[in-house]
């Protein structure tokens, strides 16, 4: 029975062979199964030696495949691994259901294989745009890098162009409102109608205006209207260093009288001091001595040690004058006395049988005037020093002086007592008499201060109280112009801006008085001094920005730059 079982059909065998049968299969799904494993088990060990290797197969295997091989791998296990006769089923079952199972399981492995395809396919495009994307980004950043270096360098740039810009005139802007696309030209025209106010305002709308209107051009007339600008009456410009809008807003401060008061100097005995200013330097007297000082760069203050002193006379300075390098002084001792500003050398030589008050010198001559009623012409040249021109006989004392610019004339300012006008001009060249100013002067109406403005103006003032304004193209017997001292003080000494400016120095109080020439009132007043200490302006000089008064004790100073 045993050898017909083993030898019977398969498909018609009894009970054994049926055994056998479903033996054979349960043994053939746990080798495939075996080999599954075997298989997944290599997998992973390739993928660990494809990260030490090289190429395709050095790279890493990505996560979805790695999860479609773990769920095939589950699908073949829960189809393989069922029980047999579970639930009442046969061995036939189970082994239908192996099968089945490992249909199933192939069938999870096509689909996960697809996946793993289309996972992997993706990967490698994202992969590839990573790769694309990193020299892009890293382009980026050094974009960035040399945006934020550009944006520095611009920075200095802007900085340098704004500093260059105060230099030279920025370019026009492209866009913007038509008057500024008109010709330049043009432009300066109109705004040469504008006054100082609306220029102002102009330089507020942009960076190109201000600049435009810093132009001096524009300022011109405007200075040359304005009080002590630096502008003669013929527009002359004294001072065409100094930027033209610069000066129109110190000349403001002359205008409303704004200004800050200091003493520069001071002296224990009382003076009769004479000054002049020569670029940064001022020379002033006490004494028999004269002393020259240099001014601190704010103008406002003098350095205490002086630059050098200047002696000679025995007695005080009355007056001096700066010529060709040169000191030329009056005292009272009668005599003249010649200094070279930038060397030790001095002489004086006996000029007058009294003292000299008033000394001028232009053009290599020098004219003299003393209480000895006579006025005199000296050269300059050193092989001619003291010898006299000529001697005119003045009929009166002589308290004022000064020279044409011409050259050819000079005036004397006299006490007039002896002679009915205190106003004469005379010949240079002859020492004749050329005219006399004026006819209706009181007695004792003497000119302390004259002065020449042009060749054919000048202006007087003295013991009148009055500051007359001569134009001998008009007339030679009547002023121009008059302006009279309100407290009726006497008027020791005046000075001129040459155009419309005019500084006078009164007797009482110290006071400096400003004058607009354009009208007869009074501009402002300064008194220097109070009851105690009252005291004459013997003398007054003036810039654009300072002005400096000699009363009897001190120098005093008032600055209108900063007030």
């Amino acid at each position: 029975m045993g050898s017909q079982g083993g030898l019977g059909a398969p498909g018609n065998g009894g009970p054994g062979e049926g055994e056998s049968g479903e033996t054979r299969k349960l043994q053939e799904g746990k080798a495939a199964r075996g080999k599954r494993r075997k298989g997944k088990r290599k997998g992973k060990a390739g993928a660990g030696q494809g990260g030490r290797g090289s190429g395709a197969e050095g790279k890493t295997q990505p996560p979805q495949a790695k999860e479609a091989a773990g769920l095939g791998a589950e699908a073949g296990e829960r189809a393989g691994l069922g029980k047999v006769g579970e639930g009442g089923g046969s061995v036939e079952e189970g082994a239908r259901r192996i099968v089945r199972g490992d249909e199933g399981s192939a069938g999870a492995r096509k689909e996960a294989k697809g996946r793993y395809d289309g996972k992997k396919e993706e990967w490698r495009v994202r992969t590839g745009q990573r790769e694309e994307a990193r020299p892009a980004r890293a382009q980026g950043r050094g974009c960035q890098a040399w945006g934020r270096l550009a944006g520095t360098g611009a920075a200095m740039a802007a900085a340098t162009e704004e500093e260059a810009g105060a230099r030279e005139p920025a370019g026009r802007p492209a866009a913007g409102p038509a008057l500024l696309r008109l010709p330049e030209e043009l432009l300066l025209l109109i705004c040469s109608y504008l006054d100082m106010q609306a220029l102002g305002r102009l330089a507020q709308v942009c960076r190109w205006l201000r600049r435009f209107t810093n132009c001096d051009l524009l300022w011109r007339r405007i200075a040359r209207a304005s009080l002590n600008s630096g502008f003669t009456r013929l527009g002359t410009d004294l001072m065409a260093s100094v930027p033209v809008k610069e000066r129109v807003k110190v000349s403001q401060n002359w205008r409303l009288g704004r200004c800050r008061e200091g003493i520069l100097l001071k002296w224990k005995c009382s003076q009769m001091p004479w000054m002049q200013l020569e670029g940064d330097s001022l020379y002033i007297s006490q004494a028999n001595f004269i002393l020259a000082y240099q001014f601190r760069p704010d103008g406002a203050s003098l350095n205490r040690r002086p630059l050098g002193v200047f002696a000679g006379h025995d007695e005080d300075v009355c007056h001096f004058v700066l010529a060709n390098s040169h000191i030329i002084s009056a005292g009272g001792d009668g005599k003249i006395g010649i200094h070279k500003i930038h060397s030790t050398f001095t002489v004086k030589y006996s000029a007058h049988e009294q003292e000299v008050n008033c000394v001028d010198c232009k053009g290599g001559i020098i004219v003299s005037g003393s209480r000895d009623r006579t006025a005199k012409v000296w050269p300059l040249a050193s092989g001619r020093l003291g010898q006299c021109l000529h001697t005119i006989q003045t009929e009166d004392r002589v308290w004022s002086i000064a020279i044409s610019p011409l050259h050819s004339s000079f005036v004397t300012g006299t006490a007039c007592c002896g002679h009915f006008s205190p106003l004469r001009i005379w010949d240079l060249n002859s020492g004749q008499l050329m005219t006399h100013l004026g006819g209706d002067f009181p007695p004792g109406a003497g000119v302390l201060d004259v002065m020449y403005e042009s060749p054919s103006t000048l202006l007087s003032c003295g013991y009148d109280t009055y500051v007359r304004y001569w134009d001998l193209r008009a007339s030679v017997r009547k002023c121009v112009m008059e302006w009279e001292e309100p407290h009726d003080s006497t008027l020791y000494c005046l000075q001129t801006d040459g155009n419309h400016l005019l500084a006078t120095g009164s007797s009482y109080y110290g006071v400096v008085r400003l004058w607009d020439r354009r009208q007869r009132a009074c501009l402002h007043a300064f008194p220097l001094t109070s009851t105690p200490l009252s005291s004459p302006v013997y003398c007054l000089r003036f810039t654009t920005r300072h002005l400096y008064a000699a009363l009897s004790y001190n120098l005093h100073g008032l600055d209108f730059q900063t007030p």
